[in-house]
């Protein structure tokens, strides 16, 4: 049955496993990671699509979806609640005889084809999941019409140091792109593709069928879609963002783009429009006697009677007398009692950190990162070393 025939829709990548965030993702998808005291990480890019007009978005998930499933809901926190498209959530397509994992992102859209021809789209907006970054996205769906594109490719200038981990594309003085490479060893240039496309839907269906045919296809967007398409002479076009904008599928970069709300040179890059997320609920958090909050964030809640300094603390957490947290990221219901220590880490939802513990060590000495998981106690007086990560399968003193 056809839907409200829609001029374009979103599809939004969110079912990897996230497996660089360790601890943070075992029980969870990427997507769903919390994120800058009261978000999540996919949060932003379904903020994104609400803000830029677009109103029929597809979730596409798979790795530990049941708490990203119950997040997203019905939609009704983004004003996506709707009779004529809003948001769904899209599992793997289970046929009449087989089940199918999605096996790489061309094909977990391909899978899905069925959804989007409800809407009859021009075109088809397709993100990722794991990105920190405000866009509108309709100047970019105006470049692609102006230029009369088959797909065009959100970019952005990065480190040349750090070009390789990124599809780079070579362009002309026009932004028409004659040479795509997917994480090249030696880059050319700078200019990196964002995850972000868009595609005049017909063409795209044309490539997706083929590419599922293909045996020897990886039936990935990076390494299949967009590279045949060029090679077959398509009009595809580089359309250049400047703004703010980070992938956080590392522990270090996770930490990074906390820490960089609470730089006042990124505020209004981050800020400006409303960022949607499903609320707690919860009073207004409690500063006590003794408790000293120094360029933070405290989301609602908590109760914080020691001294927090250059952190992200998330909703309910407790923080006790002669306590002290800095350069860290502390999520929901956490607590950290009287006399303990956290800092340059990483503390997952319902953690507890007992009296006069230390979680690793100052930023300027410390090995790395220290992340604990979610549901851990740290024992009393017990000292976990930096850069350790510490989940379900950790042993020793530390675990109650």
């Amino acid at each position: 049955m056809l839907g409200k025939k829609k001029e374009c829709i979103a599809m939004i990548l969110a079912g990897g496993q996230g497996s660089r965030l360790f601890a943070l993702t075992q029980k969870l998808a990427k997507p769903a990671v919390p994120f800058g005291g009261k978000y999540r990480i996919i949060d932003y890019v379904i903020s994104n699509c609400v803000n830029s007009g677009v109103d029929t978005v597809g979730v596409l998930t798979q790795y530990q979806p049941l708490i990203l499933n119950e997040y997203i809901g019905n939609g009704q926190p983004w004003d996506l609640d709707r009779l004529e498209g809003g948001v769904t959530i899209l599992p793997p397509y289970q046929k009449s005889n087989s089940y199918d994992w999605y096996t790489g992102t061309a094909n977990a859209v391909y899978q899905n084809q069925h959804f989007i021809n409800r809407y009859d789209p021009d075109y088809v907006l397709i993100l990722s999941g794991d990105h920190i970054y405000r866009m509108d996205y309709a100047p970019m769906l105006e470049f692609h019409k102006q230029k009369e594109a088959d797909c065009t490719i959100a970019a952005i200038t990065v480190p040349i140091e750090d070009a390789s981990r990124f599809g780079i594309m070579n362009t002309k003085a026009d932004g028409k792109i004659y040479e795509f490479e997917e994480k090249p060893k030696n880059p050319k240039n700078n200019q990196a593709s964002m995850g972000i496309y868009i595609f005049n839907w017909k063409k795209l269906s044309d490539y997706l069928f083929r590419d599922n045919d293909d045996p020897n296809s990886a039936k990935d967007f990076g390494k299949n879609i967009l590279p045949n398409m060029l090679e077959a002479g398509e009009k595809m076009f580089a359309f250049d963002f400047e703004g703010y904008w980070r992938d956080v599928g590392t522990i270090e970069s996770l930490w990074e783009a906390n820490m960089d709300l609470l730089d006042e040179r990124l505020v209004k890059d981050l800020g400006g429009w409303k960022v949607y997320s499903r609320t707690h609920g919860l009073p207004p958090h409690y500063i006590g006697y003794g408790g000293v909050v120094t360029n933070s964030i405290v989301s609602e809640g908590g109760e914080i009677y020691g001294k927090i300094e250059n952190s992200v603390i998330f909703p309910g957490v407790k923080v006790g007398a002669g306590a002290y947290i800095k350069d860290s990221i502390i999520m929901a219901n956490t607590v950290v009692a009287a006399g303990a220590e956290v800092n340059y880490s990483i503390l997952d939802e319902d953690v507890i950190v007992e009296e006069n513990a230390r979680v690793g060590e100052d930023k300027s000495t410390a090995a790395g990162i220290t992340v604990i998981a979610s549901g851990i106690n740290i024992g009393a007086g017990y000292t976990i070393e930096a850069g350790k990560i510490i989940d379900a399968s950790s042993k020793g003193g530390a675990i109650k």
